[in-house]
């Protein structure tokens, strides 16, 4: 009776992330337009923050005594989120990718990725690596405004004052609805799942890389399908490469910061295989379109993943 109230509570959390996410971008999304923001900055920035935030909501409920479900959940999300998400999106619909995302956001994902393998050597994420990542996100937080302010468009049309303020309104109402839904799904999934992992003995790493991983993406997959499918292909795009970029400088900054993350030798191989799907990414976008026979690829790749963490 315990495991099936257990596993019920993880739905629930799960589906608490997923609405309160999507009604968190939705408002973060109608307030940067605002600002006539382009597609490709709003996906990378508002978007990403906002579909990053079940991780970070999971990952500060884990923080302390569960680091191996932080380590876990942003590792399994960086991939699924390449993997589940791009390839499930490419098999809809073929993403057509500007140019500017292979040559500068593909990249900065890459070179965070690497700097955490690096700062991941000694056994462990300590407090003063946290820092370092949160001054990461920092630099990356002044990249992209500068960025936005270079890609804000013009827009001739007047707004009327008391639409913008019923807007403003709604929007904040979201954002306020999406904050506690995270938060209460966050405490029930992590929770509920430790609960699960050691009913059934999987390891915590096992639970982050795949149960809280692939729920935790469930936003980035509902808002990039959507996106995509409305002819904004680099909103969901950006969207991911964002996610990604957040998910280890804010996610794990801020985790690590809190109580430290012990690092086990076997996560390299983790570490090497959201490098492979990383590069896959870039290899993909490097023709300008993301098919849907790479769409496969992606998903099956995803899958064979899944299966390698459950079996050794």
């Amino acid at each position: 009776m315990e495991v099936l109230v257990s596993a019920a509570l993880t739905v629930v959390g799960l589906v608490m992330l997923c609405f309160g996410g999507n009604w968190l971008v939705s408002g973060g999304v109608a307030i940067a337009r605002k600002f006539r923001i382009s597609n490709l900055v709003i996906g990378m920035t508002i978007v990403a923050y906002g579909t990053s935030t079940p991780e970070l909501a999971a990952s500060i409920a884990a923080a302390g005594e569960h680091s191996a479900i932080i380590l876990g959940n942003i590792i399994g999300s960086n991939i699924a989120n390449v993997g589940m998400v791009i390839g499930i999106a490419a098999i809809l619909v073929p993403l057509v990718v500007s140019r500017s995302v292979l040559r500068k956001e593909i990249p900065i994902m890459l070179g965070v990725s690497v700097l955490l393998i690096l700062i991941s050597i000694d056994g462990e994420l300590s407090h003063y690596d946290g820092i370092l990542l949160l001054v990461g996100l920092g630099v990356f937080a002044f990249y992209t405004f500068k960025d936005a302010m270079k890609q804000r468009q013009e827009n001739k049309e007047k707004e009327i004052e008391q639409g913008k303020n019923n807007v403003y309104a709604k929007s904040f109402g979201l954002i306020g609805i999406g904050v506690a839904l995270l938060y209460i799904g966050a405490i029930l999934t992590v929770d509920n799942a430790v609960i699960l992992a050691k009913e059934f003995g999987l390891s915590e790493k096992i639970i982050g890389l795949t149960v809280i991983a692939i729920g935790t993406s469930l936003p980035e997959l509902i808002t990039s399908v959507i996106a995509i499918r409305k002819g904004h292909a680099d909103i969901g795009v950006g969207n991911i490469i964002g996610s990604n970029i957040y998910n280890i400088l804010m996610i794990m900054g801020v985790g690590a910061t809190l109580g430290g993350v012990m690092i086990a030798s076997d996560v390299f191989i983790d570490y090497a295989i959201m490098i492979i799907f990383s590069l896959s990414l870039l290899i993909a976008i490097k023709t300008g379109v993301i098919n849907r026979v790479m769409g496969v690829c992606l998903a099956a790749g995803y899958i064979a993943y899944l299966i390698m963490a459950f079996f050794t």
